[in-house]
Parts: C-alpha cells; structure tokens; sequence
C-alpha cells in the first residue's frame, strides 16, 4: 500500500473543535469554540421560515446569488467607503474557512513563502501547507501585541507571495492601528506582496479602537483580498456564509477555485441572509454594545477572582494567564479545567508558533447568565486544580 500524503502527515485535528467534543463529555460551560448560545436576529429567523417555502433549494449561481452579491456589495460599500461590484469583487463561499483557502489558492504556488503573524488562528498554517507554501512567522509580543517593524521587514526580504493579516485577531483581540496598518502595506508595496485578511471580527471592536479596511489604504486595493463572514455579525456560526472582495481580476480567479473546492455555498441560506445585510447602522451599534456589555461582564469577573487576563480590543476572546498553576502541557490544563471546574477552553499554543505554554483562551460570545454560571465556576479553579492534577 502506498503511502498518505506527506504534506498533510503533520496535521493533528482542530485543538479548538476537539476542546468543544471535551466540553461535552464533562458538561462544561464551553467556552472554547467561538460561538454564541444566543438566538440570530429575529428577522432571519424569520425569513428562513418563509425561504423554506420558496424556490430557493437548488443551487444557486456558483459565486454567489445575485440577491446575496448585491445586498452584501451595498452593506460593505457603506462600511469600506469605495464602491464594490456586486458581479465582478465579489465571491460568495462557505464560511470564511474556505474564502481564505481559496484565496491562498488563488495567489500562491508550492514553494511560494506567506507570513502569519503569530499567535494566529489555526486554520492559518494549515492553509499555507495545504497550498504548498511555507508560513514564516512573525510574533505579535504580549501583553499589547505589538509587532516589530525590523522583524516584519526581514521576514519581508524573503520575498513572500502573501500575508495574512487577522484584524481584529483571534485569539489576542488585538485591532491593529492605522499607523501599523501603514506599515504593512508599505512593506506589500516594497515587496510586492499580496495581502490576505481575515476580517471576520470587522463589527466588534471595543472603544476607542477603530477597525480599518486593510484594503481602503492607499494603493492597496489591487493587492488585497479581503475574506470575511457573516457568522460573528449574524450570529450564524453554523450557517457557513463568506465571501471574498477583491479586484476583478483576481475574483475571476478566485471564483474559479471556490468553484471546484465547493461549487457554491447553500441557496436558501443566502437567501435568508440578505435581511440582515439590510440592517441599518442601529444594528452595528447594538451589537457592539451588546459585545461590549459581556466583555466587561466577564473581565470583571475575572478581576474579581484574581485571575490575570488580556484585555482585547476586538473580536470576543481573553486570553488567561495560568503560570501559577505549573502546569507543563497547556491542554492537560484545559483538560483538567472541563474535568474538574466545568469550564471549557483552549490551549494557547495551538496559537502561537514561539514555545507559549501558560496561556489559555475562552471567549464571552454567551448568555449573561451563561458567563455568570462559568465565573461561578471557575471560583473554585484553585481549590479544585491542584498539584495532584498537574
């Protein structure tokens, strides 16, 4: 028998989504996969109902139906300020998972170099493998995840096809400035690189920071392809939505890879989604008011029980100090916490590529009353973590 492929020999499955499966087996709160316990906007709710009813249940057009294309180009022409085409920038995926597979496809080649600013969310370097680049990694350095420009640049002179830029990022919730933004798009500009976002979060974002379109700085729309969802906005993490915006020429490109990576993403979906790209700006605000609500609840829970935190800026995660604790494996820590606290959540080093072993991430896209219960439990994480567990 011949071998497996190599070049996905070094996979292990999603540390994330196999913390959710752990969650489940000790009924913990589960505070590690990013989604909510909350209801979508009723309004989706219900025009689903009424898609159901409707011819909507065979494939749409394989880029995207045209109803979805032009709601979603009107909502992102208000909010990046620049017109966008709804028929030749725009590619409808399934999720932003694939949107930035496909535009990883779409600009590189094997042997190709991409950089990844680290921590980063996991799917990042398996995309780059996958494609048959190599990631280069620069750190983003705690507590405020700042990158060094000198750093950035030498990781430039290898002369990358792309970087990934996660804005507001998972996990550290950082939401990089304009003047960090400038930076890199003088680097792209220098090297003449392409640009990837991830801008998933683009809609949470904590006073006073401010997210910019990575894609709206000068000179860098025709180098930037900018992936997004609808799952964090909409609270429709199971519904797969996506998209790339892009130059014309590089979404004829891209359609054709999401063409045969998926065909096309579910017909009703988009559909029923178009409502809610058609919410006034009322929503925006609500929803961050909403995030910013629980990000205060749960931080000052945290505070409460003395237990060291980051701060973010956006996107819906805290990142936990859990040095006092000894521990030498970060999972068999998150292991204990949904075994013996009841709290699920996810070893930070499956986000970063340097040796960081005493951080963990949860998130607080929950039910107040789901937060409480987690910060009840976790008032008991010293008493019942103890060196006997380590």
């Amino acid at each position: 028998m011949q071998s497996l492929s190599e070049r996905t020999a070094g996979f292990t499955d999603s540390v994330i989504r196999r913390m959710t499966r752990v969650s489940m087996q000790y009924d913990a709160v589960n505070l590690s996969q990013g989604f909510p316990d909350f209801e979508p906007p009723k309004e989706l709710l219900d025009r689903l109902a009424q898609v159901a009813y409707e011819d909507y249940h065979q494939y749409s057009i394989t880029w995207g139906s045209q109803n979805f294309r032009e709601a979603l180009a009107a909502k992102q022409t208000y909010f990046m300020g620049r017109r966008i085409d709804p028929n030749t920038e725009i590619v409808t995926t399934c999720g932003s998972t694939e949107a930035m597979m496909a535009a990883m496809m779409t600009v590189t080649n094997p042997g190709d170099k991409v950089i990844i600013f680290s921590p980063f969310y996991e799917n990042y370097g398996a995309d780059t493998i996958l494609s048959g680049a190599e990631p280069i990694y620069v750190p983003l350095v705690p507590p405020d995840f700042h990158f060094d420009a000198n750093v950035l640049e030498d990781a430039f002179r290898q002369h990358p096809k792309a970087i990934i830029l996660c804005n507001p990022s998972n996990p550290c919730g950082k939401v990089f400035t304009r003047a960090e933004l400038e930076i890199i798009a003088s680097l792209a500009e220098k090297y003449d690189t392409y640009v990837i976002t991830d801008e998933v979060y683009e809609h949470i974002v904590f006073a006073p920071n401010k997210h910019t379109y990575f894609a709206t700085l000068p000179g860098m729309w025709e180098r930037t392809l900018s992936c997004s969802s609808l799952s964090k906005t909409y609270s429709v993490t199971g519904w797969r939505l996506g998209y790339i915006i892009a130059p014309p020429e590089i979404i004829d490109r891209a359609k054709k890879v999401h063409d045969f990576l998926t065909v096309g993403a579910a017909a009703p979906l988009q559909e029923a989604v178009v409502t809610g790209l058609k919410f006034g700006q009322d929503y925006y605000d609500d929803l961050q008011a909403k995030y910013t609500h629980k990000k205060d609840l749960f931080l000052k829970g945290l505070d409460d029980l003395k237990i060291a935190h980051t701060d973010p800026q956006g996107a819906y995660y805290v990142l936990l100090d859990i040095s006092e604790f000894g521990y030498e494996s970060d999972l068999s820590f998150c292991e204990d916490l949904a075994h013996y606290v009841g709290v699920g959540a996810v070893p930070g080093s499956s986000f970063f590529r340097e040796p960081v072993n005493n951080l963990i991430r949860l998130h607080f896209a929950k039910k107040d009353e789901t937060l409480l219960d987690a910060l009840n439990r976790l008032e008991g994480l010293r008493d019942k973590i103890k060196p006997k567990h380590r």
